[in-house]
């Protein structure tokens, strides 16, 4: 899968997206702006938007349509990239928009523990993707009034299972449904990665997510003690079970540990407190989308001709959508550009 000729018609596809990608450069200039209908002129202009944008009226949108079609720019990349792969490219790419599905799905689930109903139209982003590359009944589900009937609905689903049994816990949360999802998720990405991927590709998606899932577990156990003073056996059920460079006997001891002292210490002995020298326990979340980003690029760069360029591409596009979404809310509530770009680095 990995070989220069399955992969030089996507790879040359993915680097003409690449360079439409909004620069730091171009998001200064977009904080800069006086007012949001200027930003929507500004990216009107844009190669990435032009042509999606070119009917609109930027004196007559409202902020929230703005982030239903960046959120469909992400889901119309994805359908482009999938539209120049080849059969085993697009079982990853099949496996990868999961995180979308996912996401849909927490969404409705937030907005029934609000007791709000689900407007039909903040699902505009999603429909079109969803009919072509899921199983889900987008709307079935929104129409949801409760988590009985949304978990009824997904029942023939492999979402169902996760989700039902932490609907037998009385005292179940937002955060428990969320979390079902996303360990189901990621373990599922590393149990199926070797049937997927083979030689060079299994190596690039192994570290990817590798790391990927270390830090998540670094920031899971950092967060609980911190924030949550949560007991070591409800820390052990939040993890993702799987290890790459974390060895479990570390994992043990940040969880077991009794102060910050001792917890400092013990990660600065970890592959990642020792590679990383400004990464500390206490400001894992802010480096977390760095080195993941660093990574992702490092392995596109050392070999074009992989997964890591689709894998690579779609979280900077994500990413793109995140901070364009963050500098227009500071444009919005007139943020100082320097404070505004210290928002956006740190997404």
């Amino acid at each position: 899968m990995g070989s220069v000729l399955s992969y030089s018609g996507l790879s040359t596809k993915i680097r003409a997206m690449q360079s439409r990608l909004v620069t730091e450069a171009q998001l200064q200039e977009i904080i800069q702006l006086p007012n949001v209908t200027q930003v929507v002129s500004y990216l009107k202009r844009m190669p990435e938007y032009i042509q999606a944008w070119s009917s609109l009226d930027e004196n007559d949108i409202h902020r929230g349509d703005i982030e239903k079609l960046l959120k469909k720019s992400i889901f119309g990349d994805f359908s482009r990239i999938y539209h120049f792969a080849n059969p085993e490219q697009k079982k990853f790419l099949e496996l990868y928009s999961k995180r979308y599905e996912i996401r849909v799905l927490k969404e409705i689930m937030t907005n029934l523990f609000d007791h709000r109903d689900t407007d039909p139209v903040d699902i505009t982003p999603y429909r079109d993707f969803f009919r072509l590359h899921s199983k889900l009944d987008v709307d079935r589900l929104a129409a949801s009034a409760d988590m009985e009937e949304f978990i009824n609905a997904l029942k023939g689903n492999e979402f169902y299972g996760p989700l039902s049994k932490i609907q037998e816990h009385e005292t179940a949360l937002l955060f428990d449904y969320g979390m079902a999802l996303d360990l189901y998720y990621f373990t599922q990405i590393w149990n199926i990665r070797k049937k997927l991927f083979s030689g060079n590709d299994l190596a690039e998606i192994t570290k990817a997510y590798g790391e990927k899932f270390d830090m998540l577990n670094l920031q899971f156990i950092q967060r609980s003690k911190r924030y949550f003073h949560m007991d070591p056996a409800s820390i052990y059920a939040l993890l993702i079970p799987m290890n790459y460079k974390l060895k479990k006997e570390e994992i043990n001891a940040l969880v077991d540990s009794s102060t910050n002292e001792e917890a400092r210490q013990i990660f600065q002995k970890t592959y990642y407190g020792q590679k990383y020298e400004q990464l500390t326990v206490a400001n894992l979340e802010e480096f977390y989308n760095y080195i993941l980003r660093d990574t992702l690029e490092r392995e596109a760069r050392k070999d074009p001709y992989s997964v890591a360029v689709m894998y690579s591409y779609l979280y900077h596009k994500e990413h793109e959508v995140n901070r364009l979404t963050i500098a227009i809310e500071c444009v919005r509530y007139g943020v100082a550009p320097d404070e505004a770009m210290r928002y956006i680095r740190n997404n």
